[in-house]
């Protein structure tokens, strides 16, 4: 662009010169302005979200380590107590909780300059281990207890990987509980759901605070002459032909004419009765199959 420029003033030079050093001017304006379109254009671009900026906040329980370049024995590891101060040395205690690790490198430094202990201080904090920021998985994962959240909030298919994942015994169905102004809100969500469905808004954001429950589903058990005895997750319109499938299927010496059910009735009482292949299974209910005549 510059060497369009020149050859254009060599060109308007032949004119008068009058004209020539209006020509130049207004050339010699052009980058000035495409300068100023480009800092326009940088700030009309939309701002980050504000939860972006607190997503890296610092609480109480979090353990830091601050460093000073070219001083390494001001390097300090501390954790933030309960009123969100840590202390430095030489300007003694810093105020941090909410901030982000960036800004108490920054506050750090102011003091030691005003405080005139380092004339252009280099400060640096990294977050060892968060505290502040956990939610509680409790019910069938592979690994229930207290998370830190990296970021302000989670997905909660996120945290349930987190756990480990869910057991083999465990609900669709997932209850998430949350503290909104002083009230604890549940809401359930259908995994299966969130996964088939496109719908992202469905796999929630779990936050500070929040308790994941993943209750165990309805089961049933089954035992006598099948594979593989015990309990199993109870799927829905399951008939009794599925769950002895699921069980490794009958044995030589079993009938698929002799099985038998035991089930709780709506008043709390057990009773047994013959059953057929296509017979739906119900939760709770305990299926014997039975050996053959022959």
């Amino acid at each position: 662009m510059a060497f369009r420029i020149r050859d254009s003033i060599r060109r308007l030079a032949r004119l008068s010169k009058p004209i020539a050093l209006v020509a130049y001017a207004t050339l010699a304006c052009i980058p000035a302005a495409h300068a100023q379109t480009t800092r326009d254009a940088n700030q009309a671009r939309p701002p980050q979200q504000a939860h972006e900026a607190q997503r890296d906040a610092l609480g109480p329980g979090d353990s830091l380590r601050v460093t000073v370049f070219r001083y390494p024995d001001l390097t300090t590891e501390a954790r933030v107590s309960d009123k969100g101060t840590i202390v430095f040395p030489l300007i003694g205690e810093v105020q941090v909780g909410g901030l982000t690790a960036d800004a108490v490198g920054t506050r750090i430094a102011q003091r030691l300059r005003d405080g005139k202990f380092l004339i252009n201080p280099q400060v640096s904090v990294a977050a060892l281990q968060l505290r502040s920021r956990q939610v509680s998985v409790l019910g069938d994962v592979a690994r229930p207890g207290r998370y830190p959240l990296e970021d302000s909030s989670a997905k909660v298919t996120d945290i349930l990987a987190m756990a480990g994942g869910l057991g083999p015994l465990a609900d669709d169905t997932i209850t998430v509980m949350s503290n909104q102004g002083g009230k604890t809100i549940k809401t359930e969500v259908n995994l299966p759901s969130v996964m088939r469905s496109a719908q992202m808004e469905k796999n929630i954001d779990i936050r500070n605070g929040d308790t994941v429950f993943v209750p165990r589903a309805p089961v049933f058990y089954i035992y006598g002459e099948v594979q593989r005895g015990g309990v199993y997750k109870l799927e829905n319109n399951m008939s009794i032909m599925q769950a002895i499938s699921v069980g490794g299927g009958i044995t030589l010496r079993g009938s698929d004419r002799r099985l038998q059910v035991r089930r709780r009735t709506p008043e709390g009482e057990w009773r047994e009765y013959s059953a057929q292949l296509s017979d739906l299974v119900q939760a709770d209910d305990v299926i014997y199959v039975k050996e053959s005549f022959f």
